[in-house]
């Protein structure tokens, strides 16, 4: 199996009565049990088969069904009403706070977004472009070429400007640019490596006012099958987001080349391609738990096939010198 590090690149109903008549009627038996001259006549001379008249039938019927339903659903009502009294006698006694408490909660229960718009919502404005020129792309961009450079995808870590990357997004870069989420360009210059993690820290020399670092969460509590998110510009298409789940961890991995071997990883399966290197792995909360730097394609082919691994953000944040939290 051919192990691919994340290089970025460029580029039922009752029928009612029949028409015509009054709703049901009663049948012919109850009707002489009723009319005096019909049963006057059926003595003088019922013909044979037809009931005599000392055979009275009676029109006397249960109640409907509805009455005997409805009689069981009042029972049912009462003993609600009573256990409620009950608890509220014997249990624990509601503030008008609590009760307020508990519907603010209930309506933002039903009112929260899904996992992956409100972690998009939280992290959006945290990640930035990243674009590395190398000799080569600075001598095209000279002759006036339309040159994007090494598109890679970094984190804001703190407001100054300090953004958290990977080494192989920047590696040899002549002149790297960042773009913030408002559409700001800055240039920005290389200030920390940490090889054995593939990481890098930039700062960007000019940052929009309200610029907002990202959250940090440890990996402690991080489960196998929790919601994650990786934002980023895969094949410089972005910001984009893409969501999955947590699909392992302490995972290895070791580069093509065989020169790093990558410890303690975060594996998932949320969707991440050249161009994703650097961008954060968040939680459902949009909150930072690792950097994404790697995928792993069996084939030649350096495309996403639902393994990609993250360096936790406890990991990340120490090799650049700050403290996660």
């Amino acid at each position: 199996m051919r192990r691919v590090p994340l290089y970025s690149r460029s580029s039922r109903t009752v029928p009612g009565p029949a028409a015509g008549q009054e709703g049901s009627e009663l049948p012919a038996a109850a009707a002489v049990g009723r009319n005096p001259a019909a049963r006057a006549g059926g003595a003088r001379g019922a013909p044979a088969g037809d009931a005599p008249a000392s055979e009275f039938v009676s029109t006397r019927h249960s109640p409907p069904r509805w009455r005997r339903f409805g009689t069981v659903a009042l029972a049912l009502a009462g003993a609600t009403l009573a256990l409620l009294a009950l608890l509220l006698v014997t249990g624990p006694r509601w503030t008008p706070q609590d009760l307020e408490l508990a519907i603010e909660r209930a309506i933002d229960a039903r009112t929260r977004p899904p996992s992956a718009v409100a972690a998009w919502q939280a992290i959006a404005p945290s990640v930035v472009r990243v674009r590395a020129f190398d000799d080569e792309a600075l001598d095209r961009l000279e002759r006036g070429e339309n040159v994007e450079g090494s598109v890679g995808t970094g984190v804001v870590m703190v407001s100054d400007g300090r953004i958290l990357t990977n080494l192989h997004v920047v590696a040899g870069a002549r002149r790297i640019l960042v773009d913030f989420f408002d559409g700001l360009e800055s240039e920005a210059r290389l200030i920390g490596t940490e090889p054995a993690q593939d990481l890098a820290l930039i700062r960007a020399r000019t940052t929009p006012d309200d610029l907002q670092p990202a959250t940090m969460t440890s990996t402690r509590n991080l489960a196998v099958g929790a919601p994650v998110a990786a934002v980023g510009f895969p094949f410089g298409i972005g910001p984009t987001v893409t969501s999955g789940v947590v699909s392992g961890l302490r995972r290895e991995f070791r580069s093509p080349e065989g020169e790093r071997l990558l410890t303690e990883l975060i594996q998932f399966d949320a969707a991440a391609n050249p161009g994703n290197s650097g961008g954060p792995l968040v939680t459902a909360d949009g909150e930072v738990v690792g950097i994404v730097t790697a995928i792993m394609n069996p084939t030649e082919q350096r495309v996403f096939v639902g393994i990609g691994f993250a360096v936790p953000i406890e990991t990340a944040a120490m090799a650049a010198g700050m403290s996660p939290f």
